[in-house]
């Protein structure tokens, strides 16, 4: 059988669209230096589509007062990680988070509660960009503790199942729910039901590679504090991503089939439009 990270580091290496290479080549260079790794990820990945879509990357980076020429854009990237920006180049749209290595390390591993970075890279990523073969071996490595801390974490919550895939449907569908998400009910199962092959591939390897030291936090505790980072996260992001307000409606009435039509005083206020937001995004069902 092979291992964990022989399996994350050939997927990591299978070739992207040259159009998603291209944007991840620019995300790096408005960073100089600082820029480590471009990861592809996410639904355009899955679906194969990118027109008309708003594809996702996340930017490693070497550290982060090197990333910027702002000091309060370091200093909150490293408060409250990851800063997020938008992103547009030749006609395609797309959002990137920005972690240090260190960060995306840790964030990826069980001595972490928050579900936000290693529920979305135990899902397939692709390497878009790299600086160096030391780069990317450190990314190898830390996308290699995503899947063992994702199903070591959902391990409590899950009886005996007969099927691998049920192992992966029931270990995301509570990552969704320790987040704000816009998603319609199911998502869980159609993530890993696209690729079912993978998940078969990866079911072995990866609770094989769970740290035997890895630490189960309760998962009431889980929901309730993702869900308090989610908020801070989106208030964050009114200060960082350009047009905040109505990416959140679009991706809201994407997922969830709403109607939601940003006002021009919301453009104008982008956190008050958040705040404003959410209590009939919540009560709606439209968020979770």
């Amino acid at each position: 059988m092979r291992t964990l990270r022989e399996l994350v580091a050939d997927e990591l290496s299978l070739p992207v669209d040259p159009r998603v290479a291209a944007i991840a080549q620019a995300i790096a260079a408005k960073h100089g230096d600082a820029s480590r790794t471009v990861l592809f990820y996410g639904s355009c990945l899955r679906e194969k589509q990118l027109d008309g879509l708003m594809l996702d990357f996340y930017l490693i980076v070497s550290e982060y007062r090197a990333a910027y020429r702002k000091r309060w854009l370091a200093a909150a990237n490293r408060l409250i990680p990851p800063n997020v920006f938008y992103f547009e180049h030749e006609g395609l749209r797309a959002k990137y988070a920005v972690l240090s290595e260190a960060d995306f390390h840790r964030l990826n591993g069980p001595e972490t509660r928050s579900v936000s970075v290693w529920a979305r890279f135990a899902q397939p990523s692709r390497l878009a960009w790299v600086r160096d073969d030391a780069a990317r071996a450190r990314v190898v490595i830390a996308v290699s503790r995503a899947a063992p801390a994702l199903l070591s974490a959902a391990s409590g919550k899950i009886g005996e199942l007969g099927d691998p895939l049920d192992l992966w449907r029931q270990a995301f569908a509570l990552t969704y729910s320790a987040e704000l998400r816009a998603e319609r009910k199911g998502k869980a199962t159609s993530v890993v039901d696209i690729d079912r092959e993978r998940y078969r591939r990866f079911t072995g390897p990866a609770l094989a590679a769970i740290e035997p030291e890895a630490r189960h936090s309760s998962w009431a505790r889980r929901r309730a504090e993702g869900k308090a980072l989610s908020v801070i996260r989106l208030a964050k992001a009114t200060a960082t991503f350009a047009g905040g307000p109505d990416y959140i409606a679009w991706k809201i009435n994407r997922h969830a089939g709403t109607d939601i039509v940003i006002k021009p005083w919301q453009r104008r206020w982008p956190l008050l439009a958040a705040i404003s937001l959410l209590p009939r995004l919540l009560k709606s069902g439209a968020v979770r």
